[in-house]
């Protein structure tokens, strides 16, 4: 389950600003005392911590745009408490009925009811406690992440003067339309993700895997789960890869679908998950759904992939690249790894953005010609790999018969073999 990222972080600090519809905030040094126009006022902005009125006198409905001022020393601490609550009332009451509503069914029917428990998988209990855990870990480390960005700006990927916006945008680049937009589609992805995840526990047994052997299964040695793990990741990042690229080059996908994600151009951890639902179901499918299907993990091994690719998706849009990123830390030594200064120049070239489209280890990107460093240079090279300071990064253009949905359909093509027994 994906949890909405804009209802439970979008109030970065409790007590910088008065306005209303608080979203996110731009250094008040590029904002102090200017004058902006809009269709319907002008809105004076103010010093932080006052209210930008509007011509009628009235508090104005736009967010604030000022960080708390320096002097407020604000610690690493206070920016952590301060992101771990969000301002979409709505949002996050769905997502906790939708995280309460498998314990209620084994309230109402036992934790033992056959019809939840299917044989080969994770108890449904299980099930239950895996979803909630995962929307806390997302809920914390999106809070770590942002903590970091806020209280080391040197470590930002982003220098901070690419984030002094002079419109009415938030950090990211975005505007309050897009923002309600987005708003709606973070309900749309927690609800078709709940029936993703519980139609598949329903419909392939065995899919969450039990922790439990079965009768006459020998259990998996460490070096099996190890290298399990590096090949059902690198089918995950395949099928995310080609997802991703034909969500660029294929035109209607990119305009009616993942631009919307784009629309962040300096991305934040917040910024993961909010996408068009659709975009959020298809990488499930071609990514998580169809790594597991390929190449099962067991029930300890899958429980730690999930989790880290958790970590590794909120670290991408964090706008650091450095050694407080665990997950991308992690996997450095693997071949063509990739960090996430090659995410943040991504979203830096809006459609001209056709390049680092991998979604974990950057093989991918390597061996079809999509890769790009970025800002490698940036924090004196701390987390720049092999790759971003010898290659030449010349991109490779798809020659013009070649369709990048064709991987999609082969690797679709294998998971129905795989189902139904043909290999």
């Amino acid at each position: 389950m994906v949890f909405s990222s804009n209802s439970l972080i979008s109030q970065l600090f409790q007590n910088s600003t008065h306005t209303k519809n608080t979203t996110m905030c731009i250094p008040s040094t590029a904002v102090k005392n200017e004058t902006k126009s809009s269709p319907t006022c002008t809105v004076e902005i103010n010093e932080p911590n006052k209210v930008a009125m509007t011509d009628a006198g009235t508090p104005s409905e736009v967010y604030s745009w000022t960080l708390p001022a320096e002097s407020s020393n604000l610690k690493m601490k206070d920016h952590f408490s301060s992101l771990l609550f969000g301002g979409s009332i709505s949002n996050t009451i769905l997502e906790m009925a939708l995280l309460a509503a498998p314990f209620a069914a084994i309230g109402i029917y036992g934790k033992d009811s056959k019809f939840f428990n299917m044989k080969g998988s994770m108890p449904f209990m299980e099930l239950a406690v895996f979803f909630l855990v995962c929307s806390m870990v997302r809920r914390f480390y999106n809070a770590y992440l942002e903590a970091v960005y806020f209280s080391f700006p040197k470590l930002r990927t982003q220098p901070p003067k690419e984030h002094r916006l002079k419109q009415k945008k938030d950090l990211m680049g975005r505007d309050q339309e897009q923002l309600e937009l987005l708003d709606g589609h973070d309900k749309w992805t927690m609800v078709s993700q709940f029936l993703l995840n519980f139609g598949l526990y329903l419909c392939l047994p065995g899919f969450y895997p039990s922790a439990e052997t079965q009768d006459g299964v020998e259990p998996q040695s460490f070096q099996e789960r190890f290298l399990r793990i590096i090949v059902n990741h690198y089918v995950t990042s395949f099928g995310m890869y080609w997802a991703h690229r034909s969500l660029h080059v294929v035109p209607y996908l990119w305009e009616h679908i993942h631009s919307i994600h784009h629309w962040a151009k300096h991305p934040l951890s917040r910024n993961t998950y909010e996408d068009h639902w659709f975009d959020n179901f298809a990488n499930a499918i071609v990514g998580n759904v169809y790594a597991q299907i390929l190449v099962p993990l067991d029930g300890p091994t899958f429980w730690f992939s999930r989790i880290f690719r958790i970590l590794e998706s909120l670290e991408k849009h964090s706008g650091v690249s450095c050694g407080f990123n665990i997950a991308y830390s992690m996997q450095q030594w693997l071949p063509f790894a990739q960090m996430p200064h090659h995410h943040d120049w991504h979203h830096e070239g809006f459609k001209g953005s056709n390049y680092s489209f991998s979604s974990i280890g950057g093989l991918w990107d390597c061996v079809f010609g999509t890769r790009k460093g970025g800002r490698f240079k940036a924090n004196n090279c701390a987390a720049a790999t092999r790759e971003d300071l010898q290659m030449a990064q010349k991109m490779q253009e798809l020659p013009s018969w070649f369709s990048p949905l064709s991987p999609l359909v082969g690797l679709t093509v294998l998971v129905g073999m795989k189902l139904t027994g043909s290999f």
